[in-house]
This record gives C-alpha cells, structure tokens and sequence, in this order.
C-alpha cells in the first residue's frame, strides 16, 4: 500500500468539498485500512487499552452513529474486499462502504458537532490510511 497516511482531511481537501454544492444528496466512498493495533494519542481514556483498529472504528461507529443518524446518514451498501482488477495492486482495504447523505450541508453539520468530534479519536486511532471521496447522484440505468 502507498507509504503515504491518509487519516483525516487536508485543508485544502475539506476547503473543496466545503466549496461544492450543499444542498444536493452525497455519496461518500470510504475505503480503510486499520491498525493491528489502535493508536490512541496520549492522554486519552484509551491510550493503553490493548485494543484492535477495526475495534477501536467500532467504537467510533457505535458513538458517532447517533450523530450520523439525526443528520439523516445512511450506509447504502457495504462489502468486503476482494481484489484489485484494474489499480495498484498493493492497496487492500479492511472495510469498504458508501454512505449517503441528504446534502454536504447534513456531512457538515455531524463532522462539526461536539459530540462527533470526541467520537473521532477512535477512527483516528483505527485508521492507518483511508480514502473518503464525495460523489453525486446519477440516474440508474441498465448500461455502463
């Protein structure tokens, strides 16, 4: 996998998705690759809690996940990884799914609220490297 860490946005990343339309429905791809081990930063509760990444992104799900919810999130579909057909072959990912937001302005208010920004300490110490990209709607069809 890239030797490059992707944990949480860079600003410029976060000033773009902020610069995008945020009245219209999202879909957000996440793509992770946790920790053997979590890496909690010192001081927190958890710091030397022996303490898997997926179990520590649990922790994050399990308090985040009202938040998510009230805003009006859904994960639409989840799946595990099974290879590369067309990409670089050294990216494996832990957990995949896409979720769906009635508008960024619905990402934007649960990303800044307290309660959820305590709760991302456990994906901070689950995550190893992640990718977490905003897609629009399209209408379905039955060809590519």
């Amino acid at each position: 996998m890239n030797s490059e860490q992707f944990v949480d946005p860079s600003r410029e990343n976060f000033d773009n998705f902020k610069a995008l339309d945020r009245s219209t429905p999202i879909l957000m791809l996440n793509k992770l690759k946790f920790h053997e081990h979590a890496k909690y930063e010192a001081g927190h509760p958890l710091e030397n809690t022996p303490m898997t990444g997926a179990e520590a992104y649990a922790n994050y799900g399990k308090d985040s996940g009202p938040i998510f919810s009230r805003v009006g999130g859904s994960i639409i579909w989840r799946g595990n990884f099974e290879a590369t057909v067309i990409g670089p072959t050294d990216e494996h990912w832990d957990q995949v799914f896409i979720a769906r937001y009635p508008s960024a302005a619905a990402f934007l208010e649960m990303v800044t609220d307290p309660v959820y920004q305590q709760a991302v300490k456990h994906r901070q110490a689950a995550i190893l490297t992640s990718r977490l990209q905003r897609f629009g709607e399209l209408d379905l069809g039955d060809t590519f």
